[in-house]
């Protein structure tokens, strides 16, 4: 089945029906509305998860969600409408947000403050490697087996994935396997345990939460917007001298999310260089970042040029500097705040950051059925700037929240 087959089942459209301009428009903008739903039940659980993952550990929480996202993705092999597309998506991005807060807590309790950002760019790598795979092996499943198959196969991948992670993971204190001095290391930066319980109020009331949630709700929508409009982007743009299709599109997305993973891990690895050298966290975060937010600059060009190379290569550039970005942004919580919190602000970051998604979704479609790519690619090359100009408003220092400080309360 075909991208076209899709659409028009989509659309109650009979299978001989010609799929017109105007009725492209329309699923454009039906499928910016799925998008929207799917952020919206993201933001929801992102806030939702990441205090159920500071109350119940990182095992059991992170175990809870791939349960709902592999329900909710072979649930969608069944819809038959974008009424159902839409519930399926919202119950997938519900069970999809306990990634992020579950990762950056692992990483917090498996690593000192200063090997965070290192470790944090490593498994946004990881993240991308599914992308990679799904770009080689899903148009493979379209085009053999139809649309449906590839939603089935992966929820079953979601299964293997939960009992991977459930009889391989611990913390450190539990593993035996792990010696004093690997205890002793990992725990060299004497951080406090603080209560369990801190309320989200309280959390609210740090400018470090601020500073975490504007770099999330500035960029994350950037990235999904990647993904939910490049393969159009690359198959209906009338500039580019070449177009792609299911058949032709898996190794220039396999470049460009080969390239995210690099990105991923050099800007990671980069900001960790500069603290050996004796940088303080505040001046190696902020210029790492500052490079990333200029790297994504010339992305605007992308959707001028003719040439499908050029094309390639400038958004390749931009999300190797998103995913560096993000490597360094996910520290900021681990960095600000104690490990038995990390999960609950990661959680208020990630919301923000899912709330400017549903916002971009529901502009998306509207604005590229009636102004193409362009103004898209300009929002893209600006918001990383904006974003750390805010980010070093709020807090022109990275100073850690004192234990001292943190609530017992929680609402």
């Amino acid at each position: 089945m075909t991208d076209e087959v899709f659409r028009k089942e989509m659309l109650d459209l009979a299978p001989d029906a010609v799929l017109t301009k105007e009725a492209t428009d329309r699923f454009k903008v039906l499928y910016s509305d799925v998008d929207a739903a799917f952020k919206f039940a993201y933001a929801i659980g992102f806030l939702l998860v990441g205090w159920l993952i500071d109350k119940i550990g990182t095992k059991r929480g992170f175990s809870l969600g791939i349960v709902v996202w592999s329900i909710a993705a072979a649930l969608t092999a069944f819809v038959s409408n974008m009424t159902g597309l839409r519930w399926a998506r919202a119950l997938l991005g519900l069970g999809e947000a306990a990634n992020f807060p579950s990762s950056i807590k692992t990483v917090a309790e498996w690593f000192p403050r200063r090997e965070r950002s290192f470790a944090n760019g490593l498994f946004n790598a990881g993240a991308n490697v599914g992308i990679i795979l799904t770009a080689l092996a899903v148009p493979y499943l379209i085009l053999h087996y139809g649309w449906r198959s590839s939603f089935l196969v992966t929820g079953v991948l979601g299964f293997l994935l939960l009992g991977f992670w459930w009889f391989t993971y611990s913390r450190p204190e539990q593993n035996p396997k792990l010696s004093a001095d690997e205890l002793a290391y990992i725990r060299s930066d004497d951080e406090t345990i603080v209560p369990l319980k801190v309320s989200w109020g309280k959390l609210l009331g740090y400018k470090q939460t601020w500073a975490f949630a504007v770099g999330k709700f500035m960029a994350d929508p950037i990235w999904w917007f990647y993904m939910t409009w490049l393969p159009d982007f690359f198959n209906s743009n009338d500039a580019l001298d070449q177009k792609l299709d299911l058949k032709s599109f898996g190794i220039p997305f396999l470049i460009i999310y080969v390239v995210s993973d690099a990105g991923s891990i050099f800007f990671g690895w980069l900001t960790t260089q500069f603290m050996n050298r004796g940088w303080t966290a505040n001046r190696a975060r902020k210029t790492t970042m500052l490079i990333c937010a200029l790297c994504v600059v010339p992305i605007f060009f992308a959707a001028q040029t003719s040439s499908l190379t050029v094309a390639i290569a400038l958004i390749a550039l931009a999300t190797a500097a998103h995913q560096g970005w993000s490597a360094n942004m996910y520290t900021f919580a681990s960095d600000l705040f104690p490990r038995n919190v990390v999960a609950s602000v990661t959680g208020i970051g990630g919301m923000f950051g899912a709330v400017g998604g549903i916002l971009l979704a529901l502009l998306a479609g509207r604005i590229i059925t009636s102004f193409g790519y362009v103004p898209m690619f300009i929002i893209a090359s600006c918001s990383y700037l904006i974003a750390l100009v805010i980010i070093h408003l709020v807090l022109p220092r990275m100073e850690p929240v004192r234990t001292e400080e943190l609530t017992t309360e929680f609402v």
